[in-house]
């Protein structure tokens, strides 16, 4: 919760003696200038009191209006005083209460300056602390804590423990469940529905803060306030996957498999049964993983308190966890194939553009039968930079990786390899010049990623138009920072692009919670740790085919495909190219223990434009005939540097501690006895 700063009070006593001072002084010299001053500067703490007398008054007003807005519902309503009693004594208004507490689910780009929750890391994405993406943005938190290797228990960080509207979202569906009953004009069906919505609410939310901490401690109720006591001791990483799950398995009966027609227009982005039983199958996919599903704990000893009371991890390795998990997602695909509806979006022809155009839908697109959950924020935009993303985006920071271009395939699916394409034709590394800018690869790298060459504006059907991006040095996009001064939004040679979309101001960005394309990657996931190695091949080509591109087998025939390692080698770099910048990538690597990812040094791409075989570094767009530089065909040639990255320097490079696979509680909740232990290392 934001709160106001008190104004410094200045003591007029003291203030006054200035004016005298300067008086006696002054006087010698002239008495009439010394008039003067003993007469106005008095009036100038006068003014500054007055004016923080007025700051005061009003901030007072904005603040008490602002602070009181997430308990007002409660406390008014049209027509008079209300309570409780009066909210759920009214079908609509507890309708109203259940949707506003969906405003607490978690959206994960930041979209408000003016701080709170909606700011996330001052501005920062925490994809930037994975090997596919680098910040190059001084200010924010992914810099000032992480890259720094500052961050410590008493900051907020990635995600904060009781800053971001977890346990507000969890409160509030509580009260709900507590007194929806209470309701008189409502049909039993709909509210044992959105008792099950209530429910997916504190699962989802749970889950937000369990991939950043581990084992939580269980609520279970609202709490009033007036207990003397709250004895909430932090629960184990089991307690706290099955109370998740035992919410979904509860809700999931009680909820429709999808939204009708009638309700996609109002109420889309509610809990249905296909979400509650994906979310458990991707729980129990975290759960199962590495990180805590081992022999030895992620950080740490076993003799750790949170460690010994298997708060950070299992404190065994068991395969039924990753049984667990493909039972879930067998129940689920079982499900679909049984009640249908979902389905990924499909491609309206073959061209790359329109690929690349279904690839969007199905990630950006609201009511799509791709889509299983997602979040979206009001779009305003005025001085207030109130959708900040796509303004930061576009300022620099969010800076795709030399290795992350290179996970893309080519557009046919054969694996891409950076230094043989170097040594062989690098021209058509991203378009092909001589077939008027075909693209040449997976047409999920332009959608995700800014390359050069590709035209700046593509449609929602595939269709581009406008200039091609200049990303070499000296170029109209890439420009200086493109070179040795590795800065801005082209400081790798890349740019982000997912979820900008050419900076379309007028477009209400969802946030994707979880579609169908990252279901058939858990299930791969998970048939694969459970030895079906063909089946999960099969998932994973599911979600090739969407983009034109060939199964796995296809593509690659030098791999070994009957090799379990192999195949989930493959999941997780398609998970990569398709779930980029969705808050994937940094997960996997934790969830997996990737130290050797996260302390391996990272690359961009220079790129020079040459002509006649030397680096010729113009702009192309917008230079006028007879000017140097000056040519009527975009540019063709160009000689590429592959370099490490160096202006923004991260810690875990040089000093990786396993400590930082989860965050730290702050001290002071840790401090007010209630049971909540520490995380190992910090």
């Amino acid at each position: 919760m934001l709160t106001s700063r008190p104004a410094t009070k200045i003591n007029t006593n003291y203030s006054l003696l200035a004016p005298l001072t300067l008086f006696v002084i002054v006087g010698t010299m002239s008495m009439k200038v010394a008039a003067v001053l003993l007469l106005c500067v008095p009036l100038i703490p006068i003014s500054i009191v007055a004016v923080q007398k007025f700051a005061k008054k009003m901030l007072q007003k904005y603040w008490g209006t602002y602070t009181e807005l997430g308990d007002s519902f409660l406390e008014k309503a049209p027509g008079g005083d209300v309570t409780k009693d009066t909210i759920f004594n009214n079908a609509e208004y507890t309708r109203d209460f259940l949707w506003k507490t969906y405003s607490y689910m978690y959206y994960g780009l930041p979209f408000y300056w003016d701080g709170g929750v909606q700011v996330k890391m001052n501005t920062g994405v925490f994809e930037t602390l994975s090997d596919c993406w680098h910040s190059h943005n001084s200010w924010d938190d992914v810099n000032r804590l992480y890259y720094s290797g500052a961050y410590k228990a008493g900051d907020r960080g990635k995600f904060g423990y009781t800053n971001e509207k977890v346990w507000e979202g969890v409160r509030a569906a509580y009260i709900f469940l507590e007194n929806v009953d209470n309701t008189p004009d409502m049909e039993e069906s709909e509210k044992s529905r959105l008792k099950a919505e209530a429910k997916c609410i504190i699962a989802s939310r749970y889950f937000d803060m369990f991939r950043h901490f581990g084992g939580l401690p269980i609520v279970k109720n609202s709490f009033s306030g007036t207990e003397g006591t709250y004895e909430l001791p932090r629960g184990t990483v089991e307690e706290t996957v099955n109370f998740m799950v035992g919410l979904l398995d509860e809700a999931a009966p009680n909820l429709p498999w999808n939204l009708d027609e009638s309700e996609q227009a109002n109420w889309d982005g509610r809990f249905t049964k296909a979400a509650a039983m994906g979310l458990k199958c991707k729980i129990l996919l975290f759960a199962a993983s590495p990180l805590f599903n081992n022999d030895q704990p992620y950080a740490g000893s076993a003799s750790d308190e949170a460690n010994e009371k298997h708060q950070a991890w299992y404190g065994n390795y068991s395969a039924e966890r990753w049984t667990r998990c493909l039972a879930a997602c067998q129940e689920f695909f079982n499900e679909l194939g049984t009640d249908g509806y979902y389905q990924l979006v499909q491609a309206e022809g073959t061209t790359s553009g329109q690929y690349r155009a279904a690839f969007r839908k199905g990630y950006s697109s609201r009511g799509t039968t791709e889509m299983l959950l997602s979040t979206r924020v009001r779009f305003r935009d005025d001085w207030a930079w109130n959708y900040l993303f796509q303004d930061w985006n576009g300022n620099g920071g969010y800076t795709p990786t030399a290795e992350y271009m290179e996970m893309f395939d080519w557009k046919d699916g054969r694996p891409f390899d950076l230094d043989k394409t170097l040594a062989g034709d690098p021209d058509t590394m991203f378009v092909n010049p001589s077939k008027n800018f075909e693209l040449t690869r997976d047409p999920r790298l332009y959608e995700t990623m800014i390359v050069n060459g590709v035209q700046k504006t593509m449609n929602d059907n595939g269709n581009y138009s406008g200039n091609r991006y200049e990303n070499w040095y000296k170029g109209t996009n890439g420009g200086d920072g493109a070179g040795e001064s590795e800065s801005g939004q082209f400081a790798t040679g890349f740019a982000n692009n997912k979820f900008y979309f050419n900076n379309e101001r007028n477009r209400v960005t969802l946030w994707p919670y979880l579609r169908l394309a990252e279901m058939y990657l858990i299930y791969a996931e998970a048939l694969a740790q459970n030895g079906q190695l063909d089946k999960a091949i099969d998932n994973v080509n599911v979600v090739r085919a969407r983009v034109g591109l060939k199964g796995l087998k296809e593509s690659d025939a030098s791999k070994n495909w009957s090799d379990k390692q192999t195949v989930i080698d493959a999941v997780m770099k398609e998970r990569a190219v398709e779930l980029g910048f969705e808050e994937t990538r940094f997960f996997d690597l934790v969830r997996y223990r990737r130290a050797d990812i996260f302390q391996k040094p990272l690359h961009g791409l220079r790129m020079y434009r040459q002509k006649d075989g030397q680096d010729y570094n113009y702009q192309w767009q917008g230079i006028k005939q007879g000017n140097e530089g000056y040519e009527k065909s975009y540019p063709t040639h160009y000689r590429f540097e592959k370099f490490e990255i160096r202006n923004v320097a991260r810690s875990w490079w040089t000093n990786w501690d396993s400590k930082w696979y989860l965050n730290a509680f702050p001290s002071t909740e840790i401090n007010k006895g209630y049971g909540l232990t520490q995380n190992p290392g910090w």
